[in-house]
């Protein structure tokens, strides 16, 4: 079974993800994304496989978004596509791939919707916060 995610490793939120889907068992595919970025066809085969608009995709936080006024409605997807291929950095992650569907893993437990085996046990994320507690049950 394949597994991919579109990483970066500089992102709590990406190396918690990437934790959960080895703690189930599964050695995925790890994409670094700023390194290796997605083409524009597989950019929109994740975009249109995630169901969301491209908009939905863009990250704020630490990239040029605002520079580039991206939160103006005048952009059109594609406009939208053109500057996450330009400025990688603007493509929000994990963005994860599974036999069960793909989905933008924000918040990172997000990704147990998706995994062949979710019963990961207890986890706890990079900052403290307790996800599965000793019990196996989800805290959120």
């Amino acid at each position: 079974m394949t597994i991919t995610i579109y990483h970066n490793p500089d992102c709590g939120t990406s190396r918690n993800t990437l934790a959960m889907i080895r703690q189930s068992g599964e050695e995925p595919e790890v994409i670094e994304y700023l390194k290796t970025p997605p083409s524009r066809e597989r950019l929109l085969e994740l975009i249109a496989a995630m169901g969301i608009a491209p908009r939905d995709l863009l990250r704020e936080k630490g990239t040029p978004y605002a520079e580039l006024g991206l939160g103006d409605p005048k952009w059109t997807d594609d406009e939208l596509i053109d500057f996450m291929m330009a400025y990688p950095i603007l493509i929000n992650r994990p963005i994860v791939v599974t036999p069960i569907g793909t989905k933008l893993c924000r918040p990172s437990e997000a990704v147990l919707d998706i995994l062949p085996n979710p019963d990961i046990g207890p986890f706890t994320k990079d900052d403290g916060e307790v996800v599965i507690d000793t019990d196996g049950r989800r805290v959120r």
